[in-house]
């Protein structure tokens, strides 16, 4: 059983960690967009 739970507190770690991830990039991505436009505002 506690085989088990560890099991799954590790699988349910990893999702976590891979989906903040992607959260990151994106918000990067949209901070860079975000820049960029200003930049543009600027001219």
């Amino acid at each position: 059983m506690l085989r088990r739970v560890k099991f799954i507190t590790g699988v349910l770690f990893v999702t976590v960690a891979l989906s903040a991830c992607n959260t990151f990039h994106g918000f990067g991505e949209d901070v860079s967009h975000l820049g960029g436009a200003i930049s543009r505002a600027a001219k």
